[in-house]
Order: C-alpha cells, then structure tokens, then sequence
C-alpha cells in the first residue's frame, strides 16, 4: 500500500497540481494586493466613505457588507481574466506547433488519399 502511494505521490499530475496550487496562493496575493491597493483607490475617489470594502447598509440590526463581496467578486474577475490571458497564450503557442505538424501529416495524407482514388479509378476501368 505504501508503494502505491509512492507512485500516486510521483505521478506527474499530482506534481503538478501541487506546483499549481502553490503559484495560485502567491498569484492570488498579488491580485489582492492590485486590487486593495491600487483600484480601491481609485474607486475611493468616486465614493465618499473611501474604499469599496467599506460600503455597507443596515438593515434593523443586520449589517450587510455589500463593499466586500464586490472586493472579493473584483478580486474573482481580475484573476480569472489573467488565468484565461495566460492559457490562451499557452494553448496557442502550442497550437502553432501542432498545426504545423498537422500541415506535414495532411500533405502526406492527401497524397496517399490520391493515389489510392486513382488506383480504384483504374480498378473500376478493368
């Protein structure tokens, strides 16, 4: 059992989920950071109370930090923006490898593909 989990435990996906949620910790702090530091003082511009996260109504005794929620929803945004920039910078970059490669095979396909309609042409004339 425990080599098993040896071998679960250096399997590459497990690697790389780990190198993943270790870079999204650090990544998330950054995007929290641009956000508590450079667009809530913008935003506090327009708003009186100052930043985002201060907005707040009561209603009877409860108090609903709506400010908050639209940080934590900004925060959401800005790093599912990046994330999607950054995969779709990846997938093409690959993509561009595996078409070219995908030009050669088809090349080599429709001539093979040819040759074969020609060879039944021939054979349906006999």
């Amino acid at each position: 059992m425990l080599k098993e989990f040896k071998v679960f435990i250096l399997r590459g996906n497990v690697l790389d989920l780990a190198v993943g949620v270790i870079i999204g910790g650090a990544f998330t702090a950054i995007v929290k950071s641009l956000v508590d530091n450079l667009i809530n003082p913008l935003i506090g511009i327009f708003v009186q109370d100052g930043a985002l996260a201060k907005l707040s109504f009561k209603l009877g005794n409860a108090t609903f930090a709506y400010g908050k929620f639209l940080n934590d929803v900004l925060n959401f945004l800005i790093t599912a923006f990046v994330i999607f920039i950054l995969i779709k910078t990846i997938n093409n970059f690959f993509m561009t490898s595996k078409k070219e490669e995908e030009v050669v095979e088809d090349v080599i396909v429709t001539e093979e593909v040819e040759t074969l309609r020609e060879i039944r042409d021939l054979l349906k004339q006999k």
